[in-house]
């Protein structure tokens, strides 16, 4: 009985630390922050227009029926529970251990280059400077994991089930496939790992990075300030020198976008400096742009989890055959004519009556 009473609490710990960690994507307190700047934006943007600010129409501005009703909505909601409650809470994600590589890169260095000198620097300096770095490491891993997920046709099999995404809402980002995953937190342990044991050499003492629930103090910061808003119908852009360091919501909305030009751009997380010096960066348009969302012509898009997530394997099978899979790469050819946007971007034009097509 007590046993049966300790893997429940395990079970239960491991569903609701989402909710509870500073560093989710569904924390509390980002999604409360993320909610307090919405309605902070749609009320600038009609008091811009001289239009009257009510609840109401805030509320129907950020919660469009067509959203909340919209078939992907509602299985963003399924991918969610599924990989937060259901397999999140059976399986461990990584394989490769941030420690284990952290330890084993400085063991390396110092069997190669011998014991450093302790920096002078104090504490705090030391420990600021070891949180930029990692989150920098932070970044380029997400980057590369995202470069070699759309370049790679085995790997895009298994990505592209997050771009089948039809409507983008703050639930998309749990819209993912277990093998996505998988790479993706074991890639991300490779490279902070290598990165933290290479400037904890550098600086020649065990340093730790300041941190909230375990998570970068950067990357929590960026959270509560606009992640959220990169997979939503906000059309917040970023342009200039800003939009070349920082990847606004409307880059990654672009990123979604079934436009041939968008293909492969905007692969970063909260950083647009890998994109600008790899080549990938687009810089979205100041005014809202229309776009659609998917990967299939028309929105053909595979909207249960059993057929998406089953489905990946003999298709990333066929490529490793050099076969191309029924729908290829599940992009659209330069010729081929867009349906409709599934939901026009919320910014300056959404708030006016819609527009003639």
């Amino acid at each position: 009985m007590d046993a049966a009473w300790s893997v429940f609490l395990q079970v239960l710990e491991r569903v609701s630390g989402p909710f509870l960690s500073f560093g989710s994507m569904v924390s509390l307190t980002s999604l409360g922050c993320a909610l307090l700047i919405a309605v902070a934006f749609v009320a600038a943007r009609l008091r811009r227009r001289r239009r009257r600010i009510r609840l109401k129409v805030v509320l129907r501005a950020l919660f469009p029926r067509r959203m909340v009703a919209h078939a992907s909505t509602g299985i963003d909601i399924s991918y969610l529970i599924f990989n937060t409650f259901i397999f999140g809470a059976m399986f461990g994600w990584a394989l490769l251990s941030f420690r284990t590589i952290s330890n084993g890169t400085i063991d390396a260095l110092t069997g190669t280059f011998g014991t450093p000198a302790a920096t002078a620097l104090p504490e705090f300096a030391v420990r600021a400077l070891l949180t930029v770095v990692l989150f920098l490491a932070y970044e380029f891993g997400y980057w590369l994991h995202h470069y070699l997920c759309h370049r790679v046709p085995f790997l895009w099999e298994f990505h592209k089930v997050h771009h089948t995404a039809n409507v983008l809402t703050p639930i998309t980002v749990f819209r993912v496939h277990p093998v996505d995953t998988w790479l993706f937190v074991n890639m991300l342990a490779i490279a902070v790992g290598t990165a933290n044991g290479v400037a904890n050499y550098a600086l020649g003492v065990t340093a730790h990075q300041y941190g909230l629930t375990e998570t970068n103090l950067i990357l929590v910061v960026f959270i509560h300030v606009y992640i959220h808003f990169q997979h939503s119908h906000l059309w917040i852009a970023f342009r200039g020198l800003t939009g070349r360091v920082l990847l606004s919501p409307a880059h990654h909305q672009v990123h979604h976008s079934t436009n041939p030009v968008h293909f492969n751009k905007n692969l970063g997380s909260c950083l647009a400096v890998w994109d600008w010096m790899f080549g990938t960066l687009h810089i979205p348009a100041k005014a809202p742009e229309r776009l659609n969302f998917g990967v299939e012509p028309a929105g053909r898009d595979v909207q249960t989890i059993s057929e998406a997530y089953l489905a990946s394997f003999p298709r990333a099978a066929q490529t490793m055959r050099g076969a191309q899979p029924e729908s290829g790469m599940g992009r659209r050819l330069p010729g081929e004519q867009l349906p409709e946007p599934a939901v026009e971007p919320l910014g300056e034009m959404s708030l006016a009556p819609a527009r003639q097509a």
